[in-house]
């Protein structure tokens, strides 16, 4: 990784605590990899071989149970780090990525985990802040499908996808990476049926536009209250 300055990493979670040169020393060790959409980067309960960091694009992370369903439990954005077994004791990857957008990552053999942790206090405590945050986020998930009606559940994982990646448009905010009616679903827990049904309604009530891969937000503030108990 000659070739990728340092400097364009230093805003990113796990080196902005960093100094140049220390930036210089992981790079040096890193592969590059450029993943088209759609394709897996590791995938759930084998070895843990490398852990990965998005420079661009977006990763889905997707459980599977077992009865054998899908759950999408996350979607990684671009400088954060992911696939990083290591930090969860684990030799195993907890969960498979693929690509929801093109995407490019840098990856580390996890070998090298524990030296960087330990020699660069930085990257430690920035990369497991990173995990903390996810942990809150997937403990909010798991709240959500225990406590929430179906339409809020769908409600708010739209607005967290649109905080998340959303680029103004104009038409509103758009979902930055294909997103299908049955990616919604296996976000939510529910039917495909009744995120094709609560779509077409919102979209008649001028609250979203989607097409086949593409969601728009058009009035994010109908959203929010779709996304909140009735009564």
């Amino acid at each position: 990784m000659k070739n990728l300055d340092e400097s364009l990493l230093t805003g990113l979670p796990p080196f902005r605590l960093l100094q140049r040169a220390e930036i210089r020393e992981i790079l040096d060790q890193a592969t590059s990899k450029r993943i088209e959409v759609g394709a897996e980067v590791f995938h759930e309960g084998h070895d843990a071989e490398r852990f990965y960091l998005l420079l661009d694009g977006f990763i889905r992370v997707i459980k599977n149970t077992p009865t054998g369903e899908q759950i999408i439990a996350l979607h990684i954005a671009p400088g954060q780090l992911f696939g990083i077994a290591p930090a969860l004791s684990r030799t195993t990857y907890p969960a498979t990525a693929v690509a929801a957008a093109e995407s490019i990552a840098l990856s580390w053999p996890v070998r090298l985990w524990d030296n960087f942790t330990s020699r660069y206090n930085g990257f430690a405590t920035e990369s497991y802040k990173t995990l903390g945050q996810r942990l809150e986020e997937m403990q909010s998930r798991i709240t959500e499908l225990a406590t929430q009606a179906v339409e809020q559940r769908i409600a708010v994982a739209l607005l967290r996808l649109v905080n998340q990646s959303g680029r103004k448009t104009d038409q509103g905010l758009e979902i930055a990476f294909p997103i299908t009616r049955l990616n919604i679903s296996e976000m939510t827990g529910t039917t495909l049926h009744t995120v094709s049904r609560l779509l077409s309604a919102w979209e008649r009530d001028g609250v979203v536009k989607s097409t086949r891969k593409h969601i728009v937000v058009t009035a994010p503030h109908q959203l929010m209250l779709l996304s909140k108990p009735k009564g």
